[in-house]
């Protein structure tokens, strides 16, 4: 068993950009976890209609 690992975990969000409005996606989350409780999120992304990868720092949370 390990102790320390990498899960990447899917989940749909809502986001808001100024030229298309609200947008409800798949974030992507790379976590690190001890024993099955998140340490750290190492990164998070969001695949886009066209298959580009992009961050998510891109889009705002909030109007």
């Amino acid at each position: 068993m390990k102790l320390m690992f990498v899960k990447r975990i899917t989940k749909k969000e809502k986001r808001y950009t100024k030229s298309m409005g609200i947008l409800y996606t798949n974030v992507t989350y790379i976590n690190k976890k001890l024993l099955g409780i998140t340490l750290s999120t190492i990164q998070k992304y969001r695949n886009t209609y066209y298959g580009e990868i992009k961050d998510c720092k891109a889009c705002e949370l909030s109007k």
